[in-house]
């Protein structure tokens, strides 16, 4: 297999439930030896802080993008959070990005957080770019009171920032401040093409290059060779545990219709289930659940053999993403796929048109 990068596609790292983050630095190994572009690294409050897996990633890795996506604004002083981005800027000799995303609102009521708002990620963002370039000042806005806020005035650096959207409203957010945009797993075709849009049309509306926000969508994906439980769990269980967690917002987006959401929340296996179905849910729940919920929005991932998934992966692209995670499948199981990904895999992506091996960076 060729090795030439595909600077397109990325993988999330320790995908699904690991308790072992240590496999996380076997995965950046055999991912970047595949040729896999970028490695993406979601937060957790157990065993995955972002900090630390970004600092493995880039440690393990020699030619890997690697971003965070997504940690929170605040969740960190804004102080630590800028540190944390410039120290992995520069280790891995600025082949990092910084992801932030809202998170859950039920998360940060029980943790005695403030939910979070668009002004807060938009003033948090102008914080660190004012700390990355070297500034020292003080700051009262929506993103918090802090008297003096300063690293080291030699700093200029170009830390690119990610935004995690799906609404409207974040996608607005994310054309008119960010650098890139993770959209949500599960969106049909025409929620991508829509979500890409917004994002350009805030760009330009903004006074920004539209091309120059680099769009990512986020494709679950299956392989057909994996064994049949964890082919449920990677799509049945971890569709329905996002529509368990926020799912009007995945539905309304897509434009499902709210009578099967209602049917799914309904159903009495769903009511007062005691975790995510991705991580405990049995065969026989998952092969309930398939029956629950409609095959059009399963429809939404990369399922079936790896040609089917590296088709849909150009699906992906067609409607106007410019690169691809290849999410919930760990580097063994996307092998297959990134073979016949090369096969078809569009011209204009190739040698010098290639985009930057940063995740955070559009063609610039």
């Amino acid at each position: 297999m060729s090795t030439e990068a595909l600077t397109e596609l990325g993988f999330y790292g320790l995908a699904g439930h690991s308790a072992s983050p240590r496999d996380l630095l076997d995965e950046v190994r055999l991912g970047e030896r595949l040729g896999l572009g970028s490695v993406f690294l979601s937060e957790r409050f157990n065993v995955k802080d972002a900090g630390v897996l970004a600092g493995a990633a880039v440690a393990a890795s020699s030619a890997l993008g690697v971003g965070t996506a997504a940690t929170n604004h605040s969740t960190r002083h804004p102080l630590v959070t800028a540190t944390m981005a410039t120290t992995l800027h520069r280790m891995s000799g600025g082949r990092y990005a910084l992801g932030l995303g809202r998170g859950f609102d039920l998360l940060w009521d029980v943790m005695g957080l403030p939910r979070i708002t668009s002004a807060q990620l938009e003033d948090a963002i102008g914080i660190y770019r004012r700390l990355w370039h070297g500034e020292g000042f003080g700051h009262d806005g929506p993103a918090g009171h802090y008297p003096y806020l300063s690293q080291d005035s030699s700093f200029d650096e170009d830390v690119p920032v990610m935004l995690m959207a799906i609404g409207d409203r974040s996608l607005e957010l994310a054309g008119r401040v960010a650098d890139a945009v993770v959209l949500h797993t599960f969106l049909t075709d025409e929620t991508l093409a829509h979500s890409v849009a917004v994002v350009r049309r805030a760009a330009e509306e903004a006074g920004r290059d539209p091309a120059s926000v680099r769009v990512w969508a986020v494709l679950a994906t299956v392989e057909e060779s994996i064994p049949e439980e964890q082919r449920l769990r990677k799509l049945v269980g971890r569709l329905a545990t996002y529509l368990t967690g926020y799912g009007e917002v995945l539905v309304r987006a897509n434009g499902w219709d709210l009578a099967d959401y209602e049917r799914f929340r309904g159903d009495p296996l769903v009511q007062g289930y005691p975790g995510a179905f991705d991580a405990i849910g049995t065969t026989d729940e998952l092969l309930h659940l398939a029956e629950v919920l409609p095959d059009a929005w399963l429809a939404a991932a990369a399922t079936g053999s790896a040609a089917q998934c590296a088709r849909r992966v150009v699906d992906q692209l067609d409607a106007g993403a410019d690169s691809v995670i290849l999410h919930g499948a760990t580097p063994t199981e996307l092998a297959p796929v990134l073979e016949a990904y090369r096969a078809i895999r569009p011209t204009a992506l190739e040698a010098s048109s290639a985009l930057p091996a940063n995740p955070g960076w559009g063609r610039r």
